[in-house]
């Protein structure tokens, strides 16, 4: 057997391998990101009410941080009572009723998984799965022998690939 084939079976295994291995982060990855595409609508969101016992006499700005929303702004403001959007804040009291609406429980970890920042611990985990894709886009080639036509055939579909890509890039 010649040192080409050799080299292209043992990459082939381990492209077949880690596809078995990678699966179900893979259905995890694109389940995830198809959920993500619409993270800025309530597409699969419930909502849930919320009621804490915050500090009295806060700003919005303290209170969107407590009650972890984003840019908060209070829109009346009476002697006792704040009102935002999502709720309101007693002045006095510090007691906070809101509202929040997220994504199912599983949903919201698999997003949060998908977006993970070098802050988070499962980072690594982000960084190993990109390596691997990054494996299976170059183990590809190997898949076949130089010269064959399903070789050739797979070289013009990755040059439609990445045209594709660059389309996409310019949009």
């Amino acid at each position: 057997m010649s040192k080409q084939r050799e080299i292209s079976n043992k990459v082939r295994e381990y492209h077949r391998y880690l596809g078995f291995f990678l699966a179900g982060i893979m259905a995890m990855y694109a389940i995830s990101g198809i959920v993500l595409i619409f993270r800025d609508t309530d597409f699969l969101k419930r909502e849930t009410k919320h009621e804490k016992k915050l500090e009295p006499g806060l700003n919005a700005e303290a209170v969107g941080k407590e009650i972890k929303i984003k840019n908060l702004e209070f829109q009346s403001l009476d002697s006792t009572i704040a009102a935002f959007e999502q709720g309101y804040y007693n002045v006095e009291t510090g007691e906070v009723t809101y509202t929040k609406k997220a994504l199912p429980l599983v949903l919201d970890k698999m997003t949060h998984l998908h977006k993970a920042k070098s802050a988070d611990p499962l980072y690594i985990l982000n960084i190993f799965f990109g390596v691997a894709l990054l494996f299976f886009v170059l183990s590809s080639f190997w898949m076949f022998l130089p010269g064959t036509s399903i070789f050739k055939k797979g070289l013009y579909f990755s040059a439609a690939g990445m045209a594709l890509v660059i389309i996409l890039l310019l949009l």
